[in-house]
């Protein structure tokens, strides 16, 4: 009895109709969330903390739907890495290699973009300060970064045309890296992003961010973009 009914279970993470049911009823849940966010105040904070943080502050009221929708495509990956296993072993014998794997690298590309979202909704972090010369601003991780000048270049008519913000990072006294931040010139060290957003004369609007996830979802991303590419070829190479 209960060889059918692990068997039973296996039979429905390998349908195909099952990833399309699991696909709809997400689709459903994320529907009703487009109403549910607008409608309330708590929503209005949820890119500002990690998402699971967020997730276990509100009540379940609010967040059901987005509970719902983290169900499903875990059901949804277990379904993917369990069909693309199945392909691959039945298929491996086949001629055409690229032909049979493509497919299996695209669903690999959506893994992990999946993990990469799953690791950001645990462990990101978002945050902004305002700095003049001389402040010091004590990270996450504890590391200290001191701002140690503030060059703003003006036109003749008064506008601003580049900007510059040097800083240095410290722990424990010791110094780790001195670097600068510009426009599109942000500032990378211990997996802490900070980025200059805004600069005032003698300040600067700085935001300090850690997505945890980016480098899997650039992973993602790539092996998503090249089995696509490598299908498509293939397959018009086989119709022509």
């Amino acid at each position: 009895m209960l060889k059918n009914f692990l068997e039973s279970i296996l039979d429905f993470f390998l349908s195909l109709r099952t990833a399309i049911w699991l696909l709809l009823a997400l689709l459903i849940f994320l529907l009703i969330g487009s109403f549910v966010m607008p409608a309330r105040e708590e929503f209005q904070s949820i890119n500002s903390i990690p998402l699971f943080k967020w997730l276990v502050e509100n009540p379940a009221g609010v967040t059901w739907w987005l509970w719902g929708s983290i169900f499903l495509l875990a059901l949804l990956t277990a379904n993917t890495l369990l069909c693309s296993v199945e392909s691959i072993v039945k298929k491996r014998q086949l001629k055409g290699w690229l032909l049979v794997i493509s497919p299996q690298v695209i669903h690999l590309g959506f893994l992990f973009i999946l993990l990469a979202h799953l690791l950001s909704s645990a462990g990101s972090f978002r945050g902004s300060a305002v700095a003049v010369e001389g402040s010091v601003l004590r990270l996450p991780n504890d590391i200290l970064l001191q701002v140690k000048s503030i060059t703003l270049d003006v036109s003749p008519q008064g506008y601003p045309v580049d900007w510059r913000t040097d800083i240095e990072y410290f722990k424990d006294g010791v110094k780790l890296k001195e670097d600068f931040l510009a426009p599109n010139k942000p500032s990378f060290y211990k997996g802490f992003g900070v980025y200059l957003k805004d600069i005032r004369f003698n300040a600067v609007l700085l935001e300090i961010s850690r997505e945890p996830g980016a480098p899997w979802a650039l992973a993602g991303g790539l092996l998503f973009t090249a089995g696509t590419l490598v299908l498509v070829i293939l397959k018009m190479k086989r119709e022509s």
